[in-house]
């Protein structure tokens, strides 16, 4: 009996210890964002041949406080990485760069012409979402709050409600289930 106990507790030890070291941060550019070459015309078809829904663009900049903190703060945690993943393919994009990569449609520029002038990306970060055949489904400009802000955005993306409400409603009517469930 006594055996039995002392494997019970080295078993919820070892579990515990376990679950923590799954939460522990995990490098955004191993565990969140995917490689890639830059041929976003080839990575829709990845995503695609997946079964993702699309794919998720973090524009960023070197310097950037806003960059930083979404990397060290949300898109470092397991969870937010398991379930973005899931749903898409997540690149970076310097909007600094100098590094040739192909947009949606196949054609060649540099990182900092696919940002600006394509997508107009002026502040960083801008988080852009596109759906299989490369059309800008939604984008969020700046950081969000942390990490439930983070999934809640994933989620408004995955759920189709972009299509029929602002972000900042589909918030509000996640907290007024959230207060009439308690």
């Amino acid at each position: 009996m006594r055996r039995n106990r002392c494997f019970a507790w080295l078993l919820l030890i070892s579990c515990s210890l376990g679950v923590a070291h799954a939460e522990d941060p995990r490098d955004p550019y191993k565990f969140f964002f995917n490689e890639t070459w830059g041929d976003f015309h080839e990575e829709l078809n990845n995503a695609k041949a997946q079964g993702k829904q699309g794919i998720m663009i973090f524009f960023e900049m070197n310097d950037c406080p806003f960059c930083h903190y979404m990397k060290t703060n949300v898109l470092n945690r397991p969870a937010v990485q398991a379930y973005y993943r899931q749903h898409f393919l997540l690149f970076s994009v310097d909007i600094e760069g100098d590094l040739d990569i192909k947009d949606m449609q196949g054609k060649s520029m540099k990182q900092k012409d696919f940002a600006f002038r394509e997508h107009r990306v002026r502040a960083t970060p801008v988080i852009a979402f596109f759906d299989l055949n490369g059309k800008k489904t939604y984008h969020h400009v700046g950081k969000t709050t942390g990490v439930e802000e983070f999934m809640q955005l994933g989620e408004y993306v995955v759920s189709g409600a972009y299509q029929t409400m602002p972000f900042i409603r589909y918030k509000q009517s996640l907290q007024q289930t959230q207060a009439k469930d308690k």
